[in-house]
């Protein structure tokens, strides 16, 4: 654009030019034509006289109108200069201007026997923020990311946007002495990541976004400045991968690992698009009694070469390359499917991501495959974990109304683990808490935990909200749960998660399948439990 402005004002500027040629031209012709009819007749020499005069007045015109095109190409000229360097929305370096400014300032500090750090950061939330908030929320919050950057910086750091929400630095330093020190570079990229991670007044509100850093220097790393930053973005991913907002410092390692993520990020593309991840069966039981009352589905992938990929492994990757969505309703298809002849007083329960709660067409598409496949709506109980709900309350509590409306049951999973507990369980509608296994795990043992569980137990009944316990793994467990009031519990006490072949053949033992249209009374399990006092 600055380029076509240029173009333009030159353009006019050569034409100004021209009419002013002309113009003194024509007016050595008049003036001339003057002094020689001076002995003519009056009238045609007044005639000449206006004419010179005109001309005079056009001359002066096209001078001061050369000047001011020519202050205007100037300026052209300078925006298209700023514009080939800087970013248009913070006015930070673009990537071209990193490359070469950074190459110089490497340069430099290796003359000196110092060193150059490279940063790489991208925000963690922005997109969800930009998704809810819209644009220019998005824009101001870019904005206000860049000038924290810039104040955790010392002088004579060269800050860019690389484009969207990444940034890239690189900062002088003075190499420690001690290999075993941690350089200054440490500490800029942990300023950067704390100024990042405390909330944005935008929007009318508070909105929290983060960080994570990825940090090479010039001394060890080597290579161009390209290469850095290529560095610096592997250590980076590799600091989201850890949980986010954080940074790390570039290892060779860490270059095998993003290649490995890739390559099971490429498999599992496949997988979902071949619908080879499958749902597996957890049972849930009631704990006075040990009746079946339904089963959480769990997703299962036996890789070709790999073999058996844990969801702890495999989710992340699913959810930061975009497929979470479609694993997600690809995988309730199957166990809906599964389970449409099952008993039906047993329900299912699905949980939600936080990157899928993001997604404001979420519950017409669990709608709609209830549909597709004749799932009863009242048998499925989707379960969202607290984080996330973090930022995203608004669209949270419509999801869940529309969830709620269709006969769908909410849980609030991993209770107590999470942001903003209380202000969660008054601000949504839920069914069921589901206390974390954290708390259950050594609950027998851990004063400190038995005091949290019957917290969240009493609380519940105050709230007229079922409470279930996952990782039960004992019946001194089981008891104690039940006698702290809980009603439902889960965990490997009752059995390992099952494949669709070991859950039917366990439902036809128990006489559980094709059950009539009404709820029926099921079989007890071997184990049922008594409530205490």
């Amino acid at each position: 654009m600055a380029t076509d402005e240029a173009r333009s004002t030159a353009a006019v500027r050569s034409f100004s030019g021209a009419v002013t040629g002309a113009a003194i031209l024509l007016f050595a012709a008049l003036a001339a034509a003057v002094l020689g009819g001076v002995a003519a007749d009056a009238a045609g020499h007044r005639t000449l006289s206006v004419a010179l005069i005109l001309n005079i007045a056009l001359i002066l015109f096209g001078w001061f109108r050369q000047r001011r095109l020519a202050r205007a190409a100037a300026e052209a000229g300078a925006r298209a200069a700023t514009l080939a360097e800087r970013d248009a929305l913070t006015g930070l370096l673009n990537r071209n201007a990193l490359v070469i400014e950074g190459a110089a300032l490497i340069r430099q500090a290796a003359a000196r026997r110092g060193a150059a750090a490279v940063l790489m950061l991208d925000l963690d939330r922005f997109k969800p923020v930009n998704d809810a908030h819209g644009r220019a929320a998005g824009d101001r919050l870019l904005r206000l990311a860049a000038a924290e950057v810039q104040a955790a910086l010392p002088a004579g750091a060269l800050v860019a946007r690389l484009g969207g929400d990444e940034f890239a630095c690189v900062v002088p330093f003075d190499p420690p002495s001690d290999p075993g020190e941690r350089a200054a570079a440490d500490g800029w990229a942990a300023q950067i990541v704390a100024r990042l991670g405390r909330p944005f007044e935008a929007d009318g509100g508070a909105l929290y976004v983060g960080a994570s850093v990825g940090v090479a220097r010039s001394d060890r790393d080597g290579g161009d400045v390209d290469a850095l930053l290529r560095a610096a973005e592997i250590a980076m991913y590799a600091a989201k991968d850890a949980g986010r907002g954080r940074h790390l410092w570039f290892e060779p390692g860490l270059e095998h690992a993003l290649r490995a993520r890739h390559e099971m990020e490429r498999d599992l593309r496949a997988a979902v698009a071949g619908d080879e991840l499958v749902p597996f069966f957890e049972q849930q039981v009631e704990l006075a009694t040990g009746r079946l009352t339904g089963f959480e589905v769990l997703a299962r992938w036996e890789h070709p070469v790999r073999g058996a990929v844990p969801p702890d492994r495999f989710i992340p990757v699913a959810e930061a390359a975009g497929l979470i969505g479609d694993l997600s309703l690809s995988l309730m298809r199957r166990a809906f499917l599964t389970a449409r002849d099952w008993d039906a007083g047993l329900t299912l329960s699905v949980n939600i991501s936080a990157v899928q709660l993001r997604d404001a067409w979420l519950a017409q598409k669990i709608i709609r495959t209830l549909t597709e496949t004749g799932f009863a709506a009242h048998r499925l109980e989707v379960e969202v974990t607290e984080s996330a709900l973090f930022g995203n309350t608004a669209l949270a509590r419509s999801t869940v109304a529309s969830l709620k409306n269709q006969g769908i049951r909410v849980a609030l999973d991993d209770f107590g683990t999470g942001y903003s507990s209380l202000a969660h369980l008054r601000a949504l509608p839920f069914d069921r808490i589901k206390i974390d296994r954290s708390f259950v795990t050594g609950l027998c043992d851990r004063p400190e935990n038995a005091a949290i569980v019957t917290a969240i137990a009493r609380m519940g009944e105050s709230l007229n909200m079922a409470v279930t316990a996952e990782g039960i793994e004992d019946a001194a467990t089981a008891e104690r749960l039940l006698a702290m009031g809980c009603e439902r519990g889960q965990g490997y006490r009752y059995g390992r998660p099952l494949s669709a072949a070991h859950a039917r053949r366990l439902l036809a033992e128990r006489q559980l399948l094709s059950a009539p249209a009404g709820p029926r009374a099921a079989r007890p399990l071997p184990f049922p439990l008594r409530r205490a006092g």
